[in-house]
């Protein structure tokens, strides 16, 4: 599938602040079933981007705003081709050892509901368990994008029965870490096929390591592996390791944000007969 992303960050200050500074994890990397045709990042002020890469082989963006601004803007924007490959996820340009995600994070630390909820599945072979993992939290956790924020931990929304999609993503890593199954947070995009085109944020999702298989992605939320209709940017323990914009200020009042996300189909090019 052919697709176009267009994400906005806006932020109004009460007060300007004397210097932002900003981590951009918002470009998706190339791999087998996901080829990114072209990208950009536009800022409306005067900035700088440093491109390098972080200790998950994330693709990011250092900004820096050297003198003080009432308002900023960031924009992404790009298309990206992708394939259908049934939540594989192969071909990645860098990578850290499976192992590396048995770790859990504050975030992610697991407490009794979480605990239980491994506990209630924990037989039989790894796909197996997370596919069983995947549909007891698409029935059991009902999404609510007023029920937690960006510091929520996984254990908390677990217990209270709800949440947003890094809440699903975050329970999913830590209940697969106790049945000692890799893995880890992943956030991107989503297109969504019941022609919602505008959406209020990115979306997330889990990535989980299955021996003879590999890296393989399961979306709790929507009760699927990622197939054509996701773009997939950042991987991390958790949410913060993969949070599409993070940063710090110099001075400045109150922060006002507002995020815009469009995630279309783009048209087929056209072809020509000779």
């Amino acid at each position: 599938m052919r697709l176009t992303v267009h994400y906005r960050t806006g932020y109004h200050y009460d007060e300007p602040p004397q210097r932002v500074i900003q981590l951009l994890r918002v470009t998706p990397p190339s791999f087998s079933g996901q080829s990114v045709i072209d990208w950009r990042i536009d800022v409306d002020c005067d900035a700088r981007l440093h491109e390098a890469r972080d200790g998950y082989g994330n693709i990011i963006h250092m900004l820096y705003v050297d003198r003080p601004v009432e308002a900023m803007a960031i924009a992404v924007s790009g298309r990206v081709v992708t394939e259908d490959r049934a939540g594989l996820v192969e071909g990645l340009p860098h990578d850290l050892p499976p192992m590396v995600f048995l770790r859990n994070t504050t975030l992610t630390a697991p407490g009794p509901a979480i605990r239980a909820l491994a506990e209630a599945i924990d037989d039989g072979p790894p796909l197996e368990r997370i596919h069983r993992l995947v549909a007891r939290l698409h029935d059991s956790i009902r999404f609510d994008d007023a029920a937690t924020e960006a510091d929520t931990s996984a254990e908390h929304a677990c217990a209270e029965g709800h949440g947003v999609c890094q809440d699903f993503a975050q329970i999913l890593a830590s209940a697969a870490r106790l049945m000692d199954i890799p893995a880890r947070y992943i956030s991107g995009h989503l297109f969504r096929r019941d022609g919602a085109y505008s959406q209020p944020a990115a979306h997330a999702w889990a990535e989980a390591w299955i021996d003879g298989l590999g890296w393989t992605g399961f979306d709790p939320v929507n009760g699927i592996s990622p197939d054509d209709a996701y773009v997939r940017v950042a991987c991390g323990l958790d949410y913060r390791d993969a949070a599409p914009i993070v940063g710090a200020r110099s001075g400045g009042g109150a922060e006002h944000l507002s995020v815009e996300v469009e995630v279309g189909r783009a048209p087929a090019q056209a072809q020509t007969q000779s």
